[in-house]
C-alpha cells in the first residue's frame, strides 16, 4: 500500500490545500471545509485500497489492517505537521493560507 515520497508529493498536496482555500472563500467555515476535505481523502483511500482486491470478501479480510496502517500514516502526518506549526507558528500565523 505505501509508496515513496516523489518530486511531485508537496506539489499534489498543496493542490488539495489550494482547494481548500478557495473553498473557504465560499464557505468561511473552517471546521466544514476540512472535515469534506477529510472525507474526500477517506472515501479516494477506500477506493485506492479496494482496486488491490478480487472481492469484498478479500477486503473484509484486510480490514483491520487498512485501518492500522492508514491510522497510523495520518497521525504520523498529523503529528509532523502540528510540530511545524507548533516550531513556526509566528510565520504561519501571519499569513492567510494554509
Amino acid at each position: 500500500m505505501v509508496e515513496s515520497t516523489d518530486e511531485s508529493f508537496y506539489d499534489r498536496a498543496d493542490a488539495h490545500i489550494n482547494l481548500s482555500n478557495e473553498q473557504l472563500k465560499a464557505f468561511e467555515n473552517l471546521g466544514k471545509v476540512s472535515a469534506s476535505m477529510m472525507f474526500g481523502t477517506t472515501r479516494f483511500n477506500a477506493w485506492v485500497s479496494a482496486r488491490s482486491f478480487k472481492s469484498g470478501e478479500e477486503m473484509a479480510q484486510a480490514r483491520e489492517a487498512m485501518l492500522n496502517y492508514f491510522c497510523e500514516q495520518y497521525r504520523m502526518m498529523l503529528e509532523d505537521n502540528l510540530d511545524d506549526h507548533i516550531n513556526n507558528f509566528t510565520h504561519y500565523m501571519s499569513a492567510t493560507d494554509a
